[in-house]
C-alpha cells in the first residue's frame, strides 16, 4: 500500500529540474521606422494601407483615426506593448501620425527617450517626394483597359 502512494505522489508534481517551454506570442502590426519614414502628408488612406497595412482596430465614430497595435510577450514573462496611430483629414488624406515611434536622427541614438509616445508633424516633411498620382495603373490595370474592361 505504501509503495502505492508513493508511486502516485510521484506522478502528481514535475520536479523543479524540469522547466516546460513557453512560446513568445506576437500579435498586431508590426512597424519599421522604415515604414514610418515613407509616410507623406496628403497621402490616401490607399496609400497608407499599403505602407503599414491594414490597421489593428478602425473606430466607427473617429474614422479618421486608424489605430496600429503591437504586442509581443516573451516566454519570460516580459511584455513589450507599441502604439501607432495615423490621422487623417476631412478629405482622407494623412494628415498627422503620432505614437510609439523613435526619431530618425544618429545624435539621438545614445540617448534614452523621456516618453516613448511622440507626434511628428507630417508638414514639415520636405515637399520634394510626392506622393505616386492616383491615377496611375497597375499592372492588373493596365492589363484590364487593354483588353477592354
Amino acid at each position: 500500500m505504501a509503495l502505492l502512494v508513493l508511486a502516485l505522489s510521484a506522478c502528481s508534481s514535475v520536479p523543479r529540474i524540469v522547466n516546460e517551454y513557453k512560446i513568445d506570442v506576437q500579435q498586431g502590426n508590426v512597424l519599421t521606422q522604415d515604414m514610418v519614414a515613407q509616410l507623406r502628408p496628403g497621402q490616401t488612406k490607399d496609400q497608407v494601407r499599403f505602407i503599414l497595412g491594414s490597421p489593428v482596430l478602425t473606430d466607427l465614430f473617429h474614422a479618421n483615426r486608424w489605430d496600429y497595435v503591437y504586442r509581443m510577450q516573451k516566454g519570460n514573462g516580459d511584455v513589450e506593448m507599441r502604439k501607432f496611430s495615423t490621422f487623417f483629414d476631412v478629405n482622407g488624406r494623412l494628415a498627422r501620425v503620432s505614437g510609439d515611434v523613435l526619431a530618425a536622427q544618429a545624435s539621438d541614438a545614445s540617448a534614452v527617450p523621456e516618453t516613448r509616445t511622440r507626434e511628428i508633424d507630417l508638414g514639415s516633411i520636405a515637399e520634394d517626394s510626392v506622393a505616386p498620382p492616383l491615377e496611375e495603373k497597375g499592372f492588373f490595370g493596365k492589363m484590364m483597359e487593354s483588353v477592354g474592361f
